[in-house]
């Protein structure tokens, strides 16, 4: 357990799940659901959605009683497997573990809102004109930049370096 703490894939993880929480209570605390508050004119609005669904909003008026509990179960097995590849090493070199541990940080902040609230809450709102970007929040951030960089990773290397965690 000591070596798990001891992996700088950990904090990333860690430091997302704290920043999305915390920021996920200020929006709770200070924003009545369904409002918004104009941050950047024109573009970019604090909002309080609560997202039943998956990303984007979809599937949130389903309605389906067994909806959350299937989306627990898939963030579980996500969680488990991101963490597996990081801990046995398979995360290939630098920036793919840190996407990984983005992925790993985001997929447990959304899981915690769907745990403790029994949806996520989003609160970034991006728009221009009367496009409007669905709402999503700092663990969504973070899974998409991860993703991103996995992506990259494997595009650019052909063979992962040795786990130095």
């Amino acid at each position: 357990m000591a070596r798990l703490f001891q992996a700088g894939w950990f904090w990333w993880a860690a430091a997302v799940l704290l920043a999305d929480q915390l920021a996920k209570a200020v929006v709770l605390a200070r924003l009545p659901e369904h409002t918004s508050r104009e941050v950047l004119p024109g573009c970019f609005n604090l909002v309080h959605i609560r997202n039943r669904g998956i990303a984007f909003g979809l599937l949130s008026d389903a309605g389906a009683p067994w909806l959350n509990t299937a989306l627990i179960v898939f963030s579980f097995a996500a969680i488990a497997f991101l963490g597996w590849l990081l801990v046995t090493g398979r995360a290939g070199h630098q920036p793919g573990r840190v996407g990984l541990a983005l992925m790993f940080g985001g997929a447990a902040g959304n899981l915690t809102d769907r745990l403790v609230r029994g949806s996520v809450v989003d609160f970034v709102e991006l728009y221009v004109g009367n496009f409007h970007w669905p709402a999503f929040n700092l663990a969504d951030s973070a899974i998409t930049v991860g993703a991103v960089l996995v992506g990259v990773e494997l595009f650019l290397r052909s063979k992962p370096e040795p786990s130095a965690s």
